[in-house]
């Protein structure tokens, strides 16, 4: 009597699973949380309230996790500034100098009206005898400038603006009114001041009149 049919699959021995390769995909979870937490925790009380032990409850962590990682409370602020250079927005690239201004200017009210961004920063400059504190400091800005200055290299190629020598002046011209406005003055950045500064800046540097 003929032997009944079986599955093949049965008749093959079962392959153990290959490991998974890790990709630090945890690692990276619990450094983008614990550096948020920074963040939070400074921009709500300053570098004179921040501790590990609270960070590390804000972020779900052990505190052994944080020391084991970053070591002391300067470091960790240090790589928290870095990050936030790196979470900016994209560089808009609408075509013309005047929009893609606009689109700059209101990226830099939005991350000056972030919740406690004027205390982080004065934390920065509070800590800036820390090499790397100011190191980490010095890159949040160089990188936000430099990105930004690809708007007046793009201008100049259009023939919108006059040849410039450093394209970082532009974008100083038009957004130190901004800063200035904001963390000095205390008063909000409406749309008929960032047009203001707009208007200014291609006044200066040679640039499309307001249509």
């Amino acid at each position: 009597m003929a032997e009944p049919d079986r599955d093949t699959d049965d008749e093959q021995p079962v392959a153990s699973p290959q490991p998974r390769k890790r990709t630090g995909g945890r690692s990276a979870r619990v450094r983008e949380s614990v550096l948020a937490a920074t963040l939070e925790q400074v921009a709500e009380h300053g570098i004179e309230g921040l501790t590990i032990g609270d960070v590390a409850a804000r972020a779900g962590v052990a505190e052994t996790t944080i020391y084991r990682r970053w070591g002391t409370r300067t470091t960790l602020i240090a790589d928290a500034i870095a990050q936030l250079a790196e979470d900016g927005n994209p560089m808009p690239d609408t075509g013309a100098v005047r929009t893609d201004l606009r689109l700059l200017a209101e990226q830099v009210s939005q991350l000056l009206a972030r919740p406690g961004f004027a205390r982080l920063v004065g934390t920065a400059i509070a800590l800036s005898s820390d090499p790397e504190v100011d190191a980490a400091r010095r890159r949040f800005w160089d990188d936000r400038f430099e990105r930004s200055a690809q708007i007046v290299v793009r201008a100049v190629v259009r023939g919108e603006l006059a040849a410039v020598q450093d394209p970082r002046e532009v974008i100083e011209t038009m957004s130190a009114p901004l800063y200035f406005r904001l963390l000095v003055g205390d008063k909000p950045i409406d749309d008929v001041f960032i047009t203001r500064c707009i208007d200014n800046t291609l006044a200066v540097y040679g640039g499309p009149a307001p249509a």
